[in-house]
């Protein structure tokens, strides 16, 4: 791995601590952690995980870009479906992993333009630090509407309206089997002699070697192949199908169709590690400074909607559901000879443009109740391919 820029004092004593965090862990578990508890210490460790604590993490000062910082035409795309969503049921949103609450007041600013406002506008995020900024980033941005933003430390028992989750499923924990020719074994985490994180597996059982045999037994997959299962974004999904009473699920993630996420040529997995613009592919590094994220297998979280009661309502290229819910009319009605202008027509183009943004990132839209078709799918809907 290419040398990475290196922690100041305070934020590398910071991760040294949630390495010790991590080591009692897999001491406390007989010497071994699977990768998802693993990983769900690296992100959530109270207090310590990277999504926990308080180092800075959106935008050009963090660790990566997300669509939101980019342009608040994101947010007005969004709008067009969101208004449609809460129309055919409740006139409420909640928000999921609001990151910097740039989305949120963005999308409160065009749902008022549009005249279609909603009575509260949820956020459910783990980071103490993060509400801080998002309440302060809404209050400048959208201080008139601040007062209907609610924000929520758990999952509501039930909820009627829409929910948006924004690189949402590819932040949850996820498991790393590996298909051998003795069995199916479930990738984890030891100690090494000196104290040093070391990968070691396990044979896989239960619900994780169902899951592996399904994959095996759908997909090509050679002697050694290694990749991720996503048992928790399966569950969270699937409790949507207990919660929700009436509206719409729209979720945006970088990932791929089953036939592709387990592709021949992709035998190493997919797991990234995101630190001060740089990605590599080492869980070990740094704990708690970087983001350790995985692609999303999106035949399986339309798998568990369906088996929850929930209805695939559309399934699409982020690029392709951006141009069919007008992005480019708002672009259009910029000042063409504007440095503002120039701005947004460069972000459009990253969250547009097939090597960006546009074909890596999906969107798939589930719900109940709904039954008028949803803008952003008229066109590109692929949901034959998942």
């Amino acid at each position: 791995m290419n040398p990475l820029p290196p922690p100041d004092p305070d934020a590398l004593a910071h991760s040294q601590r949630l390495r010790q965090w991590l080591a009692r862990a897999i001491g406390q578990e007989g010497g071994w952690l699977p990768f998802s508890r693993f990983m769900e210490g690296l992100l959530y460790a109270p207090g310590l995980g990277y999504y926990a604590a308080g180092a800075r993490k959106f935008g050009a000062t963090g660790d990566f870009v997300t669509a939101p910082e980019m342009t608040p035409l994101f947010a007005a795309a969004l709008a067009a479906p969101v208004a449609a969503g809460m129309a055919a049921s409740s006139p409420a949103v909640l928000e999921f992993g609001a990151g910097s609450g740039r989305l949120a007041a963005d999308l409160l600013l065009a749902l008022e333009a549009r005249q279609t406002l909603p009575e509260q506008y949820f956020i459910l995020d783990l980071s103490a630090e993060l509400r801080q900024r998002q309440q302060a980033n809404i209050a400048a941005a959208a201080p008139h509407l601040a007062a209907r933003v609610v924000w929520l430390d758990c999952l509501p028992p039930s909820f009627s309206g829409v929910v948006l989750g924004n690189e949402l499923l590819d932040a949850l924990p996820v498991d790393i089997v590996v298909w051998r020719e003795d069995g199916i074994f479930s990738r984890g985490v030891g100690l090494a002699a000196d104290g040093d994180f070391m990968w070691s597996e396990r044979p896989a059982d239960g619900a994780l070697l169902a899951a592996a045999r399904e994959i095996a037994g759908e997909c090509p997959l050679a002697p050694g192949y290694a990749s991720e299962i996503g048992l928790a974004s399966r569950a969270w999904t699937a409790e949507w199908g207990h919660r929700l009473q009436r509206g719409l699920l729209l979720l945006i993630d970088y990932g791929f169709p089953r036939h592709e996420f387990y592709h021949p040529q992709r035998g190493d997995g997919t797991l990234m590690c995101h630190y001060r613009h740089y990605a590599h592919p080492d869980p070990f590094y740094l704990p708690g400074l970087q983001d350790v994220t995985a692609h999303v297998d999106f035949t399986a979280i339309a798998a568990a909607a369906h088996s929850a009661g929930l209805d695939v309502l559309g399934y699409a290229s982020q690029g392709r559901f951006l141009l069919e819910c007008g992005i480019l009319d708002r672009l259009g009605a910029i000042p063409g000879d504007s440095i503002d202008y120039l701005r947004a027509a460069s972000a459009v183009n990253k969250l547009l443009l097939p090597h960006e943004m546009g074909e890596l990132f999906k969107v798939i839209a589930l719900g109940r109740g709904l039954t008028e078709p949803l803008c952003g799918f008229a066109s590109g809907d692929q949901r034959h391919r998942l």
